[in-house]
């Protein structure tokens, strides 16, 4: 098992972004999900431009081993796709 070291910051983010993609999922259309779109995009750009993607660790795999990680999953075996 290969688990990367990802930065506290950037999976309290990953953690956040799921947590609020849960939140805007359980409640019905037009049932105030204004304020959990914004904080969806305004978390969704954090991710996305966080410093670390721009690392030698960061290759391809790293952005689905993150969200597995901050499932509180153990990641991606070795060699699997």
């Amino acid at each position: 098992m290969n688990q990367r070291p990802f930065p506290l910051d950037l999976v309290q983010t990953q953690t956040a972004w799921s947590a609020t993609y849960r939140a805007l999922a359980a409640v019905g259309p037009g049932a105030g999900t204004t304020v959990l779109r914004r904080r969806l995009l305004r978390l969704s750009t954090r991710l996305w431009w966080h410093p670390y993607w721009t690392t030698a660790e960061a290759g391809p795999a790293a952005r689905a081993d993150l969200r597995e990680h901050a499932r509180g999953g153990s990641g991606r075996e070795a060699g699997a796709a």
